[in-house]
């Protein structure tokens, strides 16, 4: 006999398997920098998570996987924050400052 909590446990797993997550590919110019990382509400902001890569010409990316939904984002640059300078989409954040927003579908 299975228990209240073993059948919810089992509910919420196949409540995950039916989140489509789509690929998005990040990318930024920052020439000169040693480090560049994604960081955003998907990640709780996390520098650990989503580190950047320098590929052959030069962009700093990084390919993450999303589920649909609207996110705010920067890049954490050498330990400076920047927008994403290819986005036009932002929004003010709880510092004052503005975050980069994406919306996957």
């Amino acid at each position: 006999m299975n228990s209240i909590s073993d059948e919810w446990g089992n509910m919420e797993k196949e409540k995950k398997k039916k989140i489509k997550k789509r690929r998005v590919m990040m990318a930024l110019k920052a020439l000169g920098a040693s480090e560049v990382f994604l960081m955003g509400d998907f990640n709780n902001w996390n520098d650990k998570i989503h580190p950047m890569k320098r590929n052959e010409k030069g962009l700093w990316v990084k390919a993450v996987m999303l589920p649909s939904g609207r996110y705010e984002y920067k890049f954490l640059v050498d330990g400076e924050w920047w927008n994403d300078p290819e986005n036009r989409d932002f929004c003010q954040n709880c510092f004052g400052t503005l975050n980069s927003v994406i919306v996957v579908c």
